[in-house]
């Protein structure tokens, strides 16, 4: 008998196979992909800067900019940069979306994560998806031929854009991911908590309002800021349903013009490297480093809820 015949195989532990080099180049593609997102966010950063900041050190006054309702880039002899009044109209129509957002998102996380089981759930779920599909521009038309005319005849108004209406149509563009993103903080909510609420004789709504909810809470306040700042970026649709009115919103229906807006109509007829199409740049400025402050609060608020360990 072989000195060797009970003993197992050597395998050649050192040779490398298709599934090394497959696991290799799977890995550098996740290494690509995550370090371009980066590369991707610094240079529109520093596309935008280099287009706006020259105006923001030379030309542009801080003061004026910021307290001033007056924006008349195209005048010949006093052009004014006062951005006051686009401050004042994207913030008065995000926060409008939010009320009508917010109360959906919420119920609809509710019930999904929390009432709703089996196919019901899993419809829900698709249909919150194709909602966040609808392109932009499809929302801006709902908005014309839809929310106007209804604001018209209900509240007999003369025009039915303005505020409300891309305050409505933003709101619904943006609760399917405030949706999403909260279902997922309170489907994170370990089912322990439930499950020791119950013992203790709480009803399901009980144990949803006083204990899943707080549990969750970082995550649902990431969801509103997301929101916030879905709200902050959205072009097409406030473009089209907010009347584009340079005007301080004393009311819901009045028209208003928004930051996004504004890039948006004016670029195109801007002269290249003028100083209108370099305050347009000032503002796209402005709104990444809202959009950005946004997002870092959302993701300070997710960290500051996870679990250490």
């Amino acid at each position: 008998m072989p000195a060797d015949s009970g003993s197992i195989a050597k395998v050649d532990l050192d040779h490398r196979g298709r599934s090394w080099y497959v696991d290799k180049a799977v890995g550098g593609l996740v290494f690509v992909g995550g370090v371009s997102a980066i590369v991707f966010v610094m240079g529109i950063f520093v596309f935008i800067s280099r287009e706006g900041f020259g105006f923001v050190f030379g030309t542009l006054d801080i003061g004026e900019f910021l307290t001033s309702i007056e924006w008349r880039p195209t005048s010949e002899n006093n052009p004014r940069y006062g951005a006051l009044a686009l401050i004042a109209g994207t913030a008065a129509v995000t926060g409008l979306a939010m009320l009508v957002a917010v109360p959906f998102s919420l119920g609809a996380a509710i019930f999904i994560a929390e009432f709703a089981t089996g196919r019901t759930r899993e419809g829900l779920k698709v249909l919150v998806e194709l909602l966040a599909a609808i392109p932009s521009v499809v929302w801006g038309f709902i908005g014309l031929s839809i929310m106007s005319p209804l604001i018209i005849d209900t509240f007999d108004q003369p025009v039915g854009v303005g505020v409300l209406n891309s305050g409505v149509i933003l709101g619904l563009m943006a609760a399917p991911i405030m949706t999403t993103i909260a279902e997922d903080a309170l489907k994170a909510v370990p089912d322990s908590y439930r499950e020791a609420a119950e013992a203790m004789g709480a009803t399901r709504w009980q144990v949803v309002w006083q204990v899943v909810l707080p549990a969750g809470r970082n995550g649902l306040v990431a969801a509103l800021l997301l929101g916030v700042g879905r709200g902050f970026g959205e072009t097409m649709a406030v473009l089209m349903a907010s009347g584009h009115a340079i005007n301080i919103p004393t009311s819901p229906f009045d028209s208003v013009r928004a930051l996004t807006a504004t890039i948006a109509a004016e670029l195109g007829d801007a002269p290249r490297g003028s100083e209108h199409y370099q305050a347009l740049f000032t503002l796209g400025i402005f709104l990444f480093v809202i959009t950005f402050l946004i997002n870092l609060a959302a993701d300070f608020a997710v960290r500051r809820g996870a679990p250490r360990g």
